[in-house]
Formats: structure tokens, sequence, C-alpha cells
């Protein structure tokens, strides 16, 4: 029996666990949260487990056991709660994906130490920090869909909430103390509504993994077929494309366009049993490829106006300068996504600015100044 430090989270793998579960901790302040996923390990990764701490208990959620979260759902949403997270986005982002919630009032623990100046944000560097606590990270790449999950897995899972709520109280007070917590809260806000991803299958992407190397189109035909080989092999075994084939392996492969078993052997990054497995697939791919013809694709786009790039150049060029000067990372002071949208709108005044993702009451009243004289400069040069 392993010895762990505190006691062990609360198993919860029913559906009335969840419902008794949800009911106890609806009248909590906060909440500790975390996700733990399978995309390592399978073709569709799903939300394996969920983790809550309060300040005195930890418990694990197992999905995968529940046929309705939606108790689960009732509680992020909650505006009363605040809901503590390290690096939010990827967990917001999944809970969405798979359940359809929204998550109200957050306090990201990485987000903060990135805004208060920290150059180490990561959850073990601040566990050492704070706390002095080392983290064990033997278990990252665990596949959170098996079913026993070892004692070891569980309470890694668990260490990723369990202090959390002491971290969270650090991270406030130097953010009351610096006076960026107003900045911090309209941070957390903007998180809050992540777009998703789409992780369908791109037919096409495999001109993202080509065109980089600048493959001919002789190359990219064969890449094709490869690709599409790959996502064929990647569904039947329920494994993520890569563990079936990493792109440096199919471009080397499109590259080399080897005719035998034995010429595949010799390409750069091919395991004998890759060959094994796949080795006459990919040779009747790569015949495929010979055979066929592809044409560059357009995106559709029109070229970047380039007074729109001067325009963002210049506020970007601001926006490196005044991170320097606070001691942050570019991206703590505004998005790049609103630097575009600033350099496409051109705005005049402070009121066009309003209504810019990224860009809420306190950054325009910090930086909204600032941003209009950059691109009235900007725009001042180009007329000249």
């Amino acid at each position: 029996m392993m010895q762990w430090p505190f006691s062990p989270a609360a198993y919860i793998s029913t559906d009335e666990d969840l419902r008794q579960l949800a009911a106890a901790l609806a009248k909590e302040p906060l909440l500790a949260v975390d996700t733990e996923s399978n995309s390592l390990h399978a073709y569709q990764e799903r939300v394996c487990l969920v983790q809550l701490s309060t300040r005195t208990a930890d418990y694990i959620i197992d999905p995968l056991a529940i046929n309705d979260m939606e108790p689960l759902g009732g509680l992020l949403a909650d505006p009363h709660i605040e809901k503590v997270f390290h690096a939010a986005e990827y967990d917001l982002i999944c809970l969405k994906r798979a359940y359809g919630f929204a998550v109200r009032n957050i306090f990201d623990t990485m987000a903060a130490a990135r805004i208060g100046g920290h150059k180490a944000v990561g959850l073990g560097s601040l566990l050492s920090l704070y706390l002095g606590i080392e983290q064990d990270k033997t278990h990252q790449r665990d596949n959170w869909g098996l079913r026993p999950l070892t004692e070891a897995s569980l309470l890694y899972a668990q260490m990723d909430t369990h202090y959390l709520p002491v971290v969270r109280d650090r991270l406030m007070a130097e953010l009351e103390e610096s006076g960026r917590l107003e900045e911090a809260r309209e941070s957390f806000a903007d998180m809050v509504d992540v777009p998703l991803i789409d992780l369908s299958f791109e037919p096409e992407g495999y001109w993202r993994i080509g065109i980089p190397h600048a493959l001919n189109l002789r190359a990219m035909a064969i890449l094709r077929e490869l690709y599409l080989l790959r996502e064929q092999y990647a569904r039947q075994k329920d494994r993520p494309p890569f563990k079936i084939m990493g792109d440096n392996v199919l471009v080397a492969l499109a590259e080399a366009a080897p005719m035998t078993l034995n010429e595949i052997e010799q390409v750069r990054g091919i395991a004998p049993v890759m060959t094994r497995r796949y080795g006459r697939a990919i040779l009747r791919a790569i015949q495929r490829g010979k055979n066929r013809r592809v044409t560059r694709p357009t995106d559709g786009q029109s070229p970047a106006d380039p007074v729109v790039v001067e325009r963002y150049t210049a506020l970007r060029d601001w926006r490196k300068s005044r991170a320097e000067k606070r001691g942050v990372e570019s991206d703590v002071i505004i998005s790049k996504d609103a630097l575009w949208t600033l350099a496409h709108k051109a705005p005049a005044k402070l009121e066009d600015m309003s209504g810019i993702r990224g860009l809420g009451p306190w950054r325009l009243s910090a930086y909204g100044e600032e941003i209009l004289e950059v691109i009235t400069r900007s725009m001042n040069g180009h007329l000249r």
C-alpha cells in the first residue's frame, strides 16, 4: 500500500453519488477544478476524470461511469461559486465540448501568475514557490480512460486540485497588493467564453503538413495518400493519428517514395515495427499517390491590406515595449487577436473600441489612449 500525504479523494462513480455531491457543494464559496482526458491514447478524446476540491475535501468524478453529468454543470455555472483552475482554457474547452457546460466566475492561477509577472508559471513551479512541494510528473501521460486506475494515478489527479485554493490565495494577495486584481478579473471573464476548436478530420489537412517542407506536387500527392492511410488506421485502432505515424514520418516517406519494404526501412524515423505493421499498405498508398494529381489550394482570402499590416505592426511594437516595461509577456497586455481587430477597425476614439474581445473596461482605461495614439501616428505616417 502506498502512503498518501492526505486522505484519498472521494471517488464519485454513480449518478446518485454525483447528485448528492452537487447538493452538498452548492453552498461552497470556492471549488478547485481540473480534468483529465485521454487525448494521448484514443482517436476521439474523452473527459475521463473531473477533479474537485474544496478547502477541506477532495473529490474525483468518473464521467465514464456516470450517465448524467448535469449536476456538475449546475455547480460550474453557479456565479456565486468561484471556480479555481490552473491553465483553464483546455479544461473549459473539454467541459464545453463534452457536456455543453458553461463555467462562470473563474480564477486561473496560471493567468494570475503571468499578470503578476512570474516567469515560472507552471503548477509545479507555483507549488514549489508557495508550499515547498515538488510535483510528481510521472503520471502526466497516463491513459486516464483505463479502469481501474492505480492509486498512484488517482493521487496525481487529486494533487492537481488539492493545493489550488492555497495557491489561489497567495496569488490573490499579490494581485491586490500590486493593484492588478481588476486586470486579472477582466482576463478571467474573457476566458469563460472560449471558442471551441474543430477537431473533425480535415481531408485537405495534408497541405498544412507538406507546405512548410516545400514538397513538390508529386510528393504532395503521395503525402495525401499516406495522410488518408494514417487516418484510416487511427480510426480502426482507436489511437491518435500521431501514434500511428508522426507528421515527420509522413513527410519523409512522401519525399523518399520507397518502392520496397527494405527501402521503407531506410527512411528516417521509420522503426522496424512500423514496417511490419503498415509496410505493404504504405507501398500501396505511395503507388496511388504516384498515379494522382493534386492542385495547390488557395485560402480564398484576399491579400492582407498593407496599410492594415503596417498598423498591426505598430500596435505589436507598442505592445512589446509596454510588456517589457511591466516585466510580463506581450499577450498579458492585450491579445494578438485584439490587435488585429484594432488594426482593421482603426478606431478614432475610445467609444469605437467598445465590444472588441480582449479589450474590456480595464484595458480600455489603462491602454486606450496609448492605442489611439499609436494608430493615429501610423495613419499619419502612411499619409505622408
